[in-house]
């Protein structure tokens, strides 16, 4: 929730210390939490299960391995984009909701209540798609790009701890590198499917367009809130999903 709000306008997001004051309570921490979990796992199983079959796909063109890898990247972050995307709209809007004196609305109810006022479309369930198809698309192409390329030219090492800290280091680059590079389009997502500035008045529109103006009014930075949180989860998580998928892709080779 800290790295989505500090990622809205200044005047549009409340701080840690703030959500924990005027909630009074350890849940304010959490509003919005209900659509992540419901989409992480199949998120995460779309990332790599059509990682998989995209390289595949381009077993059949010739291109070099490293281009290979990139190009599925891009392929799964976009397949994962359309698949989350209606569930970052719930949380954003969850997340946003500062009246703790009205009740919170459940993520059934909220979703419900987009479809109904504004439908299934870009400016409903589906708003801001090209932000997080940006997302998505440009995180998986350099983590999946950069972690396979590095791992293929670092020797391995037969020591068992030496070999795992290798794939973690790479793996925590890749992670952390995917995350500078992609972050002004979760800005301009978190714009987008947050609350406007003028209520009743859209703003942030498109996913450049949004950029554009971010740049424009608050300047290069702007465009980088959010970086350190992200990177603090993204990074040490983006390796660990990399063992993970690794280990457990060669444990299912072995026995099925």
């Amino acid at each position: 929730m800290v790295w989505s709000n500090k990622q809205l306008p200044v005047s549009q997001f409340p701080y840690l210390y703030k959500i924990f004051h005027f909630s009074n309570r350890l849940l304010g921490f959490y509003k919005g939490i209900v659509p992540p979990i419901l989409a992480e796992t199949p998120k995460r199983a779309v990332k790599f299960f059509t990682f998989e079959q995209y390289q595949k796909l381009l077993g059949y063109v010739s291109l070099s391995p490293g281009l290979t890898f990139s190009i599925a990247g891009l392929g799964s972050g976009l397949t994962e984009a359309i698949m989350v995307n209606p569930f970052e709209v719930v949380k954003v809007g969850l997340q946003a909701n500062r009246d703790t004196f009205i009740e919170q609305p459940s993520t059934l109810a909220y979703a419900r209540q987009i479809i109904k006022k504004e439908g299934l479309g870009l400016q409903g369930l589906n708003k801001g798609l090209t932000a997080t198809l940006g997302r998505h698309g440009v995180f998986n192409m350099v983590y999946f790009g950069f972690y396979f390329n590095v791992k293929n030219i670092i020797p391995v090492n037969e020591d068992p701890t030496l070999e795992f800290l290798r794939k973690f280091g790479i793996g925590l680059l890749s992670g952390t590198i995917a995350s500078v590079i992609n972050i002004p389009f979760d800005v301009a997502k978190s714009r987008i499917q947050g609350p406007q500035p003028v209520p009743g008045e859209i703003k942030y529109k498109t996913c450049f367009k949004t950029m554009a103006t971010v740049y424009q009014e608050e300047g290069i930075l702007a465009l980088y809130k959010g970086l350190l949180p992200k990177i603090m989860r993204l990074g040490p998580g983006g390796a660990v999903m990399l063992l993970v998928y690794e280990n457990t892709y060669s444990w299912l080779k072995e026995n099925w």
